[in-house]
């Protein structure tokens, strides 16, 4: 059977929450997510629904800016590369579409970006300790 692309709120639950179920999961980013989320997941997926839903569905529900709870966190590279291989195989897995392939090209932007400002951020605070 072939998948539906993403169509609608619930889909972007379904999405969310089966991503980060894996994402919490997995050994090298889950104790990353977990320490720093802690008991406050039910409300990092609320806020991940809307950021989705805004993104993919055009429904404005979100605002805010993303980077600034991620700046300081303990990750590189390898970090955003794997949490980039859940998210595709997570997508992959239940959606297939245009709005899924969308979801997929702005995660790997997002990841990317992240990468960037943080190694930049780093690489500033190092400068300032010469």
């Amino acid at each position: 059977m072939i998948p539906n692309d993403i169509q609608d709120l619930n889909d972007i639950k379904k999405m969310v929450d089966t991503f980060y179920t894996n994402v919490r999961q997995d050994e090298a980013i889950g104790p990353v997510f977990n320490e720093k989320i802690g008991e406050r997941w039910p409300e990092h997926l609320e806020k991940m629904y809307r950021f989705w839903q805004t993104i993919l569905l055009d429904t404005h529900t979100y605002s805010g800016s993303p980077f600034p709870p991620h700046k300081q966190l303990p990750v590189d590279k390898t970090h955003f590369d794997r949490w980039m291989a859940i998210f595709t195989t997570t997508i992959d897995s239940l959606f297939a579409g245009p709005l899924a392939e969308e979801a997929k090209l702005r995660a790997k932007n997002m990841a990317e970006m992240f990468n960037y400002k943080i190694e930049y951020f780093r690489q500033a605070e190092r400068e300032q300790l010469k």
